[in-house]
C-alpha cells in the first residue's frame, strides 16, 4: 500500500511545537505603540520565546522615530527606521526632515520610512503627499539608507514617483503588500523586496494574497507583523493586539502555500532581511556602523 505524506495542517502543527525553533525577524512593526505601554517586556519576552531575536521598529512621525530610535538603542536586537508616513505628511517641513536626517546617523538605524502614498484615506492632502514622498526618497538617497515603502490605491502614482528617485535593487521593501499581480511583478522588476504580513491568514481578506505568495522569489521575501495592526490567525481568535511573536504564524503560513520546509524558509527570510537592512546575520545585537551599500 502507498504511503501518504500527512496533511500539510499536520505538518505546520508539527512545526509549531515550541521545541522546534525558527530563526524569526519581524520586519516591521511599532513598538512606540500605546498599545505596548503597559506590558513591553512581556511583549519582548514572548517574542524570544516565539524565536523572534530581531525587530524593526518603524518611525511614521519625527516624534514616533525618536521613540523607535530610544528603542533600539536600549534593546539588544531591536533597530530602527526614521520617516514620515503619508498620513502625517500634512505635519512635515525642511525642519522635520533635517531633524529626521541627524537622527538618522545613529547607528541603530537601519532604514528611512515608512513612506509613500496612500490614497484610500486621504489624512493628509495628495499634494503634501507627494511632495513629501519624492523629497524623503531624496534624502535617503543621500543618506544611503535602505527604504520601507507604504503604498496604497495610489492609481499608478506611486510608481510614477518612485521611478524619479528610484532606490538601487534590493534597497527597498514594499511593507504590507496587498496589491495586485501587475504591481507585484512591477516591484520585484526593481529588485525590491515583498514584505508579507498576518493578511495572508486571513480566510477572505487573505484570498488575493496567497494566489501571488509562491510566485515572489525566494531571496525577496519579508515577513512582518506591522504590529500592533493585522492580528493573524490563530491568534486573533484570543488577541485583538498583534506583537512580533505572532510573525512565526506568517512565516508558518508562507510555509504552508509555497509548501517548503519551515525552517529552511525561517532562514532564507530571516537572511533576506538582515541583507536588507545591512545587519550581519550570524553577528551580535550591538549596533556597529551600518556598513555600505
Amino acid at each position: 500500500m502507498k504511503r501518504r505524506d500527512p496533511p500539510d495542517s499536520v505538518l505546520l502543527t508539527h512545526w509549531a511545537a515550541p521545541e522546534f525553533m525558527l530563526p524569526l525577524f519581524d520586519s516591521h512593526c511599532h513598538l512606540d505603540d500605546p498599545a505596548y505601554r503597559d506590558d513591553l517586556e512581556g511583549v519582548f519576552e514572548r517574542a524570544r520565546t516565539a524565536g523572534v531575536d530581531r525587530m524593526m521598529t518603524i518611525g511614521v512621525t519625527l516624534e514616533t522615530s525618536r521613540k523607535s530610535v530610544g528603542l533600539a538603542n536600549a534593546r539588544p536586537g531591536v533597530y530602527a527606521s526614521v520617516g514620515v508616513h503619508p498620513h502625517d505628511t500634512k505635519e512635515c517641513s525642511d525642519g522635520v526632515l533635517g531633524s529626521l536626517a541627524e537622527l538618522a546617523k545613529n547607528p541603530a538605524v537601519r532604514a528611512w520610512g515608512e513612506i509613500g502614498l496612500d490614497f484610500n484615506r486621504m489624512y493628509s492632502p495628495r499634494e503634501e503627499q507627494e511632495q513629501w514622498f519624492v523629497r524623503q526618497l531624496e534624502t535617503a538617497r543621500e543618506l544611503d539608507l535602505p527604504l520601507i515603502f507604504h503604498e496604497r490605491d495610489s492609481g499608478g502614482r506611486f510608481f510614477e514617483l518612485l521611478r524619479t528617485c528610484p532606490p538601487p535593487a534590493g534597497a527597498a521593501v514594499l511593507h504590507c503588500f496587498s496589491g495586485t499581480r501587475s504591481e507585484l511583478r512591477g516591484y520585484l522588476d526593481m529588485g525590491y523586496y515583498i514584505g508579507i504580513t498576518g493578511i495572508l491568514t486571513l480566510k477572505e481578506r487573505g484570498e488575493p494574497l496567497r494566489k501571488m505568495a509562491a510566485e515572489i522569489p525566494s531571496d525577496q521575501i519579508l515577513v512582518e507583523t506591522d504590529a500592533p495592526y493585522l492580528t493573524p490567525e490563530p491568534e486573533r481568535r484570543r488577541h485583538r493586539r498583534n506583537e512580533p511573536a505572532f510573525v512565526r504564524s506568517v512565516l508558518l503560513k508562507l510555509a504552508e502555500i509555497r509548501r517548503a520546509d519551515p525552517r529552511e524558509l525561517a532562514r532564507r527570510v530571516y537572511d533576506n532581511t538582515c541583507r536588507l537592512y545591512r545587519i550581519t546575520a550570524d553577528a551580535g545585537d550591538a549596533h556597529a556602523k551600518r556598513p555600505p551599500a
